[in-house]
């Protein structure tokens, strides 16, 4: 594979660079919104599954004695 001189480099880069669609800043809003959203039910759902298995251990726990 030939060597590309750093300016040969660049100008590759900026040429790719311009051929991308990059998303609208409404897009980009609207996607980090659903990431907040989903990280948030997420979250929740984890808490409610790790208090139940909480709940569970600490019950049997309790039998044991």
């Amino acid at each position: 594979m030939a060597k590309t001189s750093p300016l040969e480099f660049i100008q590759q880069v900026r040429t790719e660079t311009s051929k991308v669609t990059w998303p609208t800043r409404r897009e980009t809003v609207m996607t980090g919104v659903m990431v907040v959203i989903m990280t948030t039910i997420l979250a929740v759902f984890f808490f409610a599954v790790d208090s139940i298995l909480q709940a569970i251990v600490t019950m049997l726990l309790k039998l044991a004695q």
